[in-house]
């Protein structure tokens, strides 16, 4: 009798994303890579940019360490584009690939036509963010939909923002962005003391790529009526980005450069959570923000603007964490009430601690992931 080799070999599925800094979605991908049943997937990284160097944030590190072999194409200039899609095509057929999965917008285009060209079976994509900034990135997802089987949407708002996009609707489903509940609930908190905020003080805390995506600079033009209220709070701005020189020198214009701190990139995320009071979210648009699932699997209240994802991962506590990115006079209200007010503070923490293990622990992300990749290998699925 004739034995089909899905019935004993676990499918080869390559995951391809556009590089491995770490960052929120480098993160999801290799906690779902590294995470996945080995018995039915056999995991292959392709990563169109250079390779990391080796350090103790290293991602390719992390991944080949849990067995995970990992490509990187070198990817830096826009004209490498056929030499990468050429070299990325021969890697995938070489590998025999039953599914490609890819992530974020260009490993989503280099990657479907890749497999397009390879015999792929299967293609995902993975829309992580409702793009504000290039409306040309959804001309071409609409011009690759043809060949893409699903699009994971990480929110329900990105699935109503890709269906308005014109991509098709019946491939559209969503999986949530997940989190390590477990390791951000037991985190020790650390001193800030290295940042300069003594003991006593109430931190206020946003983690986060200092991008224009993520309004920073919207929210320290906020901090002068937070701190006039609050005369014991300090702010602190974990993470880098591209807008690092023009916020410090906002900072000094507002008159805050002693009581706002950066921390550049931080491996410790955990541990400042843990010692801190309140949580800030003051981004244009998102997807599924991983910071705030992250502030609240640490079991802090968060005060976040209302943008794509963040309804969904507050639930009922919405109204009380939330302000319109229109209403910066009820984004400082809500931190300043918040901050004045420990059993508020406390409850909105537990609340929002329950919420990230009932619906967004990490395992119940990575099944969702492998029942679709079953669904895509069934027979009339």
């Amino acid at each position: 009798m004739l034995v089909n080799h899905r019935d004993t070999l676990p499918v080869r599925i390559g995951f391809c994303i556009t590089d491995l800094d770490p960052g929120g979605a480098e993160r999801q991908l290799v906690e779902l890579v590294t995470r996945l049943d080995r018995g039915k997937f056999d995991p292959v990284v392709y990563c169109l940019g250079p390779r990391p160097a080796s350090n103790p944030r290293s991602l390719a590190d992390e991944l080949e360490a849990a067995g995970v072999p990992v490509h990187c194409f070198d990817a830096r200039r826009s004209w490498q584009f056929f030499s990468v899609l050429r070299r990325l095509r021969r890697q995938f057929a070489a590998d025999a690939l039953e599914i490609v999965q890819t992530f974020l917008f260009h490993a989503n285009l280099l990657g479907t036509l890749a497999a397009r060209r390879a015999g792929v079976p299967h293609v995902v994509t993975g829309i992580r963010v409702a793009e504000r900034r290039a409306g040309w990135h959804l001309t071409l997802a609409r011009w690759t939909d043809r060949w893409v089987e699903r699009h994971v949407c990480v929110s329900e708002s990105v699935r109503d923002f890709c269906r308005q996009a014109g991509l098709s609707e019946s491939k559209l489903v969503v999986i949530h962005n997940g989190v390590d509940v477990a390791r951000f609930a037991a985190a020790q908190r650390r001193s800030l003391a290295e940042f300069g905020i003594p003991a006593e003080r109430q931190v206020l805390t946003h983690v986060g790529r200092l991008d224009a995506q993520k309004g920073v600079g919207w929210m320290l033009e906020q901090m002068p009526k937070i701190f006039a209220a609050r005369p014991t709070a300090e702010l602190l701005l974990v993470g880098d980005g591209p807008e690092l020189a023009d916020l410090k020198r906002l900072t000094a214009r507002l008159g805050l450069a002693g009581r706002v701190h950066f921390t550049g990139f931080r491996p410790d995320i955990a541990e400042i959570l843990a010692a801190s009071d309140l949580c800030l979210l003051a981004s244009r648009w998102e997807g599924m923000p991983n910071s705030l699932l992250e502030a609240m699997a640490a079991g802090k209240p968060v005060v976040a603007t209302r943008v794509e994802g963040v309804e969904e991962a507050l639930g009922p506590a919405t109204a009380g964490q939330t302000a319109s990115p229109a209403d910066p006079q009820t984004f400082t209200q809500k931190a300043v009430a918040i901050l004045a007010d420990s059993e508020l503070a406390s409850r909105l923490g537990r609340d929002n601690q329950a919420r990230a293990r009932q619906f967004f622990a990490f395992e119940t992300m990575v099944e969702a992931y492998q029942q679709l990749y079953a669904s895509l290998l069934t027979p009339n699925s």
